[in-house]
């Protein structure tokens, strides 16, 4: 049954022909019409069939219509109930209506009333039915908004990853170059992916080529191809990653440790659109997006000589920082989650979650290598886990042991006072809650804190946020 097409009216009335014409009128309409003789009668079918509508005569012998506006409110709260009786009076009516009753009709009428009323009655159920359609879809909102966030490969529900997935939605579609930057690890490839996928080129290729892995001649080949008898073992003709990637996207990962050579070579293909192969004489063109990144300060490169100005502004033109680990703790437990679900059905199929005290150990590690690092870290978990969750026993043992576990830790890198002050008030929180076993009242006790202000911190820092909530069921947001 649609509303608005046709609906389902349950009439109720003792007297046989006043309920055969009612439900005439209602029929004439277009709407399916079931009757019940008794009051009774009408509550067993309430209670076996689902209908839009009830029309109950007011006075019946046994069960009378206000019995049967109490069983439709038990039934289905927004089904409306008109009232139909002879005896109408203004204590009766008030009495209905309080009960739930729409309306009420006195007893004789016309067939046009009726109609009016039923088409009142199911513009009202309508509205009633679209009102609890939007609080619901409100409630999965709020919901999606306190979730972890998923974004193709990348996992993040903090601000700071927040702000690179706009990032990514904004330089995505023009044609533009983007600059990466961001440490090792910290997954600036799966940006440049999603900056594809989201691109007019998501059709075509997607080539990276990683420029501070190879030696100069060997990159050059690797980017512009070669011919057969280049150099020694050139046994054949070679294209290059700007040729594979005609069309589409080219991703040029470590961009900053090119050397001064290559940055010529490659500002010529930025500024022309044209190159040769290494031994050869014949120019190609070609139609690439350039993606790169770099996890140097290009900036202070270009400072000191390393790097061409030229270049870097034909790279720059939009840059888009990825935050290292450290600087989004709260996406910790999300990043744990998403892997055990990931690298748990390979490595240890019987592990779902992590325990408070283990994830306490990882949200306090400062994480040089970032997101790669921390990946390394649970894959080795599960391989040495024996439960459920992993525990303290089954992670690494720079984990177990050591600063990590035992001392207080400045990050690494330039950062202000008020964040390295931050990061000390974390690490504090994080041991006193890991040495009162998560007992939230001892551990703001062990602070000296009040426990409303622990709470704060707690959400604040992502602390004894367990794993397994998601690990389950829910996908997390991506790294």
């Amino acid at each position: 049954m649609l509303l608005g097409l046709m609906a389902k009216i349950l009439v109720v009335d003792d007297n046989e022909t006043m309920r055969d014409g009612m439900a005439a009128t209602i029929r004439r309409m277009g709407h399916e019409v079931v009757t019940a003789g008794t009051g009774a009668t009408a509550l067993d079918i309430l209670s076996k069939t689902a209908v839009d509508f009830v029309i109950t005569d007011l006075k019946m012998e046994g069960v009378g219509g206000l019995d049967v506006v109490r069983g439709v409110r038990q039934a289905d709260p927004s089904c409306p109930v008109l009232i139909v009786t002879a005896f109408g009076t203004v204590e009766t009516a008030v009495e209905a209506m309080r009960l739930g009753a729409m309306d009420f009709l006195q007893k004789p009428f016309a067939p046009e009333v009726l109609r009016l009323k039923v088409e009142r009655a199911l513009d009202m159920r309508a509205e009633k039915v679209a009102r609890a359609r939007a609080e619901a879809e409100v409630e999965v909102l709020r919901a999606d908004a306190a979730a972890p966030y998923v974004f193709d490969e990348m996992v993040g529900h903090s601000p700071l990853m927040r702000a690179v997935f706009q990032c990514i939605e904004k330089v995505a579609p023009p044609d533009i170059a983007v600059l990466i930057q961001g440490e090792s690890g910290t997954g600036k490839e799966l940006v440049a992916r999603a900056i594809h996928t989201r691109s007019r080129r998501a059709g075509k290729a997607f080539v990276k080529v990683n420029c501070g892995a190879l030696a100069e001649t060997l990159l050059e080949s690797e980017l512009f191809g070669h011919e057969k008898g280049a150099f020694t073992g050139a046994i054949k003709r070679k294209l290059g990653r700007f040729e594979l990637a005609d069309g589409g996207t080219l991703f040029l990962d470590e961009v900053g440790d090119m050397t001064p050579g290559l940055q010529l070579k490659l500002l010529r293909v930025l500024q022309e659109k044209e190159f040769e192969r290494v031994g050869g004489e014949q120019t190609v063109r070609v139609d690439v997006r350039v993606v790169s990144a770099t996890h140097r300060d290009l900036t202070k490169e270009v400072a000191e000589g390393r790097f061409r100005e030229d270049l870097f502004y034909r790279l720059h033109v939009v840059p888009c920082h990825v935050p290292p680990l450290r600087e989004r703790r709260e996406d910790i437990p999300y990043l744990v989650a998403h892997f055990i679900k990931k690298l748990g059905p390979r490595i240890n199929p019987a592990v779902r979650g992590i325990d408070d005290v283990a994830l306490g150990r990882l949200s306090a590690h400062s994480w040089p290598g970032n997101v790669r690092e921390l990946e390394n870290a649970i894959e080795q978990a599960l391989v040495f886990a024996t439960g459920q969750n992993l525990d303290v026993a089954a992670l690494p043992a720079f984990l177990r042991e050591g600063s990590s576990a035992n001392a207080l830790s400045v990050p690494p890198g330039e950062m202000s006072l008020p964040d390295v002050l931050e990061d000390l008030e974390r690490q504090l929180i994080q041991r006193a809650y890991d040495k009162t076993g998560g007992v939230k009242t001892e551990t703001a006790r062990l602070l000296g804190i009040k426990t409303s202000a622990l709470y704060y911190k707690l959400e604040k820092y992502g602390i004894g946020v367990i794993a397994s909530r998601t690990a389950g069921g829910e996908e997390p947001p991506q790294q």
